[in-house]
């Protein structure tokens, strides 16, 4: 593909095609002052020196069958806009309309909008949380994959997670494939695993079916790209992966069975201050950047790009949060506190007591409105809520909001408020998908 762009972009062709900057000489020189004039010149549509993205022949096909020989792969889909679209892809051609999919509660919400375009209905695995370190755990392999005697369309599985925590996807593909079920795994974190022997081994050589990772992650690829792998083992059909993909594409901790050694996760709680608290520092004062941050700890993601220096920065900069005289800090108020009453109640009782009461595909497209939030108890939701921290989505659409949800919402509107207050420098509490984040008003399904 290098090479094919090099030999285009030496051509001295009149352009009449998109895109509108014309091989740069229409690039805005705001840009072009940034990364020169170089990436303009050869970015190019689709023509037959490049190659098609679903051709069987030209540099792209080539490409991507060299990724799938690297990546140990039947074939290879070179993907674009990120994981989103081969997560749908895979769900689509596994899960027709009325099957279900297995999948954890705490999937991304891209497989959320794989089950509304397919039309499967989730059956939901609850992995462990671990509250001292606000992580949860990856998932352990279930033998519940019949359901009143229907098969599962598949089974979905996040593994790493953002915080590296992986998943017995060896264990969980061998069950699925006794029982005929094609296994998803959801790689976005994971795509330099089984290039070194201190890596933990990747999704297909574990033997999984169907296997997405965003390459602009942890290797070395533009943002938004990615790969979508198909097994050498796997009995799910390529033409339907293809059909769907031109649809839709533009320290140690237990219970961790397996962690990726690029991901580093730290608590700060013993030293009273949350994981936001100590990214102020780190980000405004010393100018080290994490990947995510959480009420208690923080994960600094390890890439290609890492360099010595960098980490020596680091830790010095963990050595210098350490010795901090934090009373100074909070000029003499009051220290982070973690809530674990609000922590706790995400347990059993909230994420086990799940009722639907449409498939996502009808919540989706039902006729929606907007109810105040002690309105809502019983109805069914018609909008992902999702609070951070601790991460976990609280509800989703066609779920019913039950009295621990109910009460949940409830504390965590008033724990924004009084973070907000105490903390308005600092990155509290917030609410992803809602319409309304202060919670004061939900939007659920007029059904």
């Amino acid at each position: 593909m290098v090479n094919a762009l090099k030999a285009s972009g030496k051509l001295n062709a009149a352009g009449f095609h998109f895109p509108g900057h014309n091989r740069g000489r229409a690039a805005p020189y705001s840009l072009t002052e940034i990364i020169g004039l170089e990436p303009f010149i050869h970015d190019f549509n689709c023509f037959p020196e490049i190659g098609f993205q679903f051709s069987p022949q030209g540099p792209i096909s080539e490409a991507q069958k060299l990724a799938a020989k690297l990546f140990g792969a039947l074939e290879t889909w070179f993907l674009v806009g990120g994981t989103t679209c081969g997560i749908q892809a895979a769900i689509m051609a596994t899960c027709s309309p009325g099957d279900y999919l297995i999948l954890p509660r705490n999937s991304h919400k891209s497989a959320i909008s794989a089950l509304v375009l397919s039309g499967a209905i989730p059956k939901y695995s609850i992995p462990q949380y671990n509250y001292d370190w606000d992580i949860a755990s990856g998932l352990l392999p279930s033998q519940e994959l019949e359901k009143e005697g229907q098969k599962a369309g598949g089974v979905f599985v996040t593994s790493p997670t953002y915080h590296g925590v992986c998943s017995k996807l060896s264990e969980i593909s061998e069950v699925c494939h006794n029982h005929g079920i094609p296994l998803i795994v959801d790689e976005a974190h994971g795509a330099h695993f089984g290039f070194h022997p201190q890596l933990p081994y990747s999704a297909l050589q574990q033997g999984a079916d169907l296997v997405v990772q965003s390459t602009h992650k942890v290797l070395c690829s533009l943002t938004q790209s990615s790969m979508l792998h198909l097994s050498t083992k796997s009995n799910v059909d390529r033409e339907r992966i293809s059909r769907y993909l031109n649809l839709d594409s533009s320290s140690s901790f237990p219970n961790f069975p397996t962690r990726d050694p690029l991901r580093l996760t730290l608590g700060f709680w013993q030293l009273g201050l949350s994981g936001y608290q100590v990214n102020e520092i780190l980000h405004n004062d010393l100018m080290v950047i994490c990947e995510l941050v959480g009420s208690r700890s923080m994960t600094f993601a390890f890439t290609l790009g890492t360099c010595r220096e960098h980490i020596q920065r680091l830790v010095s900069a963990i050595q210098h949060v350490s010795s901090i005289n934090f009373i100074s800090l909070s000029g003499g108020g009051k220290l982070f506190v973690v809530d674990n009453e609000i922590n706790d109640s995400v347990t059993g009782p909230l994420l086990g007591d799940i009722k639907m009461g449409l498939n996502p595909r009808d919540a989706f497209f039902s006729s929606k409105r907007k109810v105040s939030i002690e309105e809502s108890l019983g109805k069914i939701c018609g909008e992902l809520i999702c609070a951070y921290p601790p991460g976990i989505p609280l509800m989703f659409p066609s779920e019913i909001i039950t009295h621990s949800v109910l009460d949940y919402l409830v504390r965590i509107a008033g724990r924004i408020r009084e973070a907000n207050f105490q903390y308005p420098s600092l990155s509290a509490t917030v609410i992803d998908g809602a319409s309304d984040p202060s919670l004061s008003s939900i939007v659920i399904c007029d059904v």
